[in-house]
């Protein structure tokens, strides 16, 4: 079975993916009246679970409403003891190496991987781990944040599929890694 790793993101122009403490009320600059998503849809359909870091599930857990994901959810994270019981059936919590984590989420039967957060998307490139990226750039600049890409051991190449334009404004690159 073919292994993929797919980081679906929205950035700022000046390349952060939250503000400097976490800030994302930026993510909703643009007005959305039909609630367009943006490609979110299809890439849920495509994928077979989500990978993500504590800081994004505590995030996305503070939400409150109901659990926003139909996929499997790993959470990466030494410090997560346990989940709350709602969601014991659609999250696992791990840690170890970038590999160590693939090994076991492949053993799981789980081959196509929404890749979320910047630590996690880096530490995936930093080991070319990265098949495809989705990213959209939001037009506004944040000044400083935190960034999607960071040190790299190697520079890597990618192909440019598609570039899609939403709500006038945003857009939206889909890349492939070369091999």
């Amino acid at each position: 079975m073919k292994h993929k790793n797919i980081v679906f993101v929205a950035q700022s122009l000046d390349g952060y993916i939250a503000g400097i403490n976490g800030e994302l009320e930026w993510l909703n600059a643009i007005p959305n009246p039909e609630n367009k998503d943006m490609g979110f849809v299809s890439l849920m359909k495509e994928v077979d679970a989500i990978v993500m870091r504590r800081t994004i599930f505590e995030t996305v857990c503070g939400f409150g409403g109901e659990w926003p994901y139909c996929k499997h959810v790993f959470v990466l994270s030494t410090s997560i003891r346990e989940v709350p019981a709602k969601l014991k059936e659609k999250v696992t919590l791990l840690s170890g190496s970038v590999k160590e984590i693939l090994n076991h989420i492949h053993a799981k039967g789980f081959s196509i991987l929404y890749i979320d957060g910047g630590r996690t998307v880096q530490n995936f490139l930093k080991e070319d781990l990265i098949h495809e990226l989705r990213i959209t750039t939001i037009p506004i600049l944040l000044g400083e944040g935190i960034p999607l890409f960071g040190f790299l051991p190697k520079s890597l190449g990618f192909s440019h599929l598609k570039t899609e334009v939403f709500l006038n404004q945003m857009v939206q690159s889909h890349y492939k890694r070369k091999r």
